[in-house]
This record gives structure tokens, sequence and C-alpha cells, in this order.
């Protein structure tokens, strides 16, 4: 299986990027950054591209994928709607866009969050904006599931580019096995998503919304 992820650089990409290296029915993983990611591996092919509204010049090395992995995002905090929404929305929807040129039976796996709005009316404005993107990911002609995880845990040097998160993780992951006991329907892990990125593109799965229980079981 060929797979192409977006945002591998990120704390979600880190745990998708190792998860994919390390399975043997994964052949080849290409990543497309804003900037290399420092490492080799024989299984590693990487794109930088700074336009990701934008991947025409890119287009014709989108090719023989099998798989797109998205956890490519940014905190809403400090952004306007309109600059949140290019960035969740239109770069999202341009990768898919992209991939669907060249690879018609495309399974495409994007990163959301728990409390998205589906009905793109409530009151969050970060809610709205994923739930307006995963109703565009799943109306096109491509098999899509969208991966909703409440607290995520980071694991195996996975590191939050957002400081304030990175800093709680820092403070708060000896208490992790403790939240998770008290709320495993609102907690994962980065090697989980991972995990559970390749496991929707191999086995059946009903639903094409999948929160931390179901992420939890299929990354297990």
């Amino acid at each position: 299986m060929n797979v192409v992820i977006f945002g591998a650089s990120g704390m979600v990409g880190h745990g998708v990027l190792r998860a994919c290296l390390l399975d043997s029915e994964v052949a080849r993983v290409l990543v497309v950054n804003r900037r290399p990611l420092g490492i080799t591996h024989p299984k590693l092919h990487e794109i930088i591209h700074q336009d990701f509204a934008d991947l025409s010049a890119i287009s014709d090395r989108l090719t023989d994928v099998d798989a797109c992995f998205y956890p490519l995002g940014v905190s809403s905090a400090g952004l306007g709607e309109a600059e949140y929404t290019r960035v969740t929305h239109d770069f999202t929807l341009a990768a898919a866009h992209a991939l669907l040129v060249h690879n018609p039976d495309l399974t495409f796996v994007y990163v959301s969050g728990e409390g998205t709005d589906s009905t793109e009316r409530g009151r969050s404005m970060w809610a709205r904006v994923k739930g307006r993107t995963e109703n565009a990911l799943l109306a096109l002609p491509m098999t899509a599931f969208m991966f909703r995880p409440g607290y995520i845990q980071p694991r195996h040097g996975a590191v939050s580019r957002t400081t304030v998160y990175r800093l709680t993780y820092a403070l708060t992951a000896w208490l992790y096995p403790v939240l998770h006991r008290i709320a495993p329907k609102h907690t994962t892990t980065t090697e989980h998503i991972g995990r559970a990125m390749l496991a929707v593109t191999r086995h059946p799965v009903e639903h094409r919304i999948l929160f931390s229980p179901d992420i939890n079981r299929l990354g297990a």
C-alpha cells in the first residue's frame, strides 16, 4: 500500500507517520510538508510545497496513492473564521481534489475533533468549519473517514506545535492513565490514531465518523 500524509510534522502526524513506517504492508510513504522532516527512511519520500491551497505544481507527483492521511490542522485560538476556514477547509479540500484526479479508488482519513458540528449552524466557529469540511469530504466520490478524537496523549516523541498544548501535555503526561480510566470514551493516543488510520483502509468499517472508542478499538 502507498500512502500520502499531509501534516506529518505535527503531533498527530508524527503518530501517523510512525505507524506507517513500522507497518510491513505499507510500501511507500509520501509526505507533503512546508519544510523537511529531518529524518530518513527507505519508505519515506518528501515533497516540499508552500501553498497548500494550490497543489497543481505537484499534482503529477500525487499518483499511485491508495490512502491519504490528513492530520494537518491549526488551533482556532486567535484566528478569525476566514483564516481558520482557509487552513481547515480549503487546504483539506484542495488535497482531496488533487488526489482524486489520479487516484479514483482513494481512501481519505481526516482528523477532525470531538465536538465537530455536522449541522454547520452551531455557535462554535471551529466546530462549524470542521463540520463543513467533514461534510464536503463525505460528499466526494471516495471512501472517507472522519476521526473525531477527544483528548489525545502524545506518544513516542510526538510533540504539539502549539505552545500551550505542548506545555499542558508535558505537565500532565503522568495523569493520562487516570484520565483514560475516568473518561475512556474521550481519550486516545497518537499511537492509537496512527494504527486506526491504517486499520480503516483494510477492514470493513460501518461508520464514516469515528470517535475515541472506535479509534482505540481499531488501533489496539
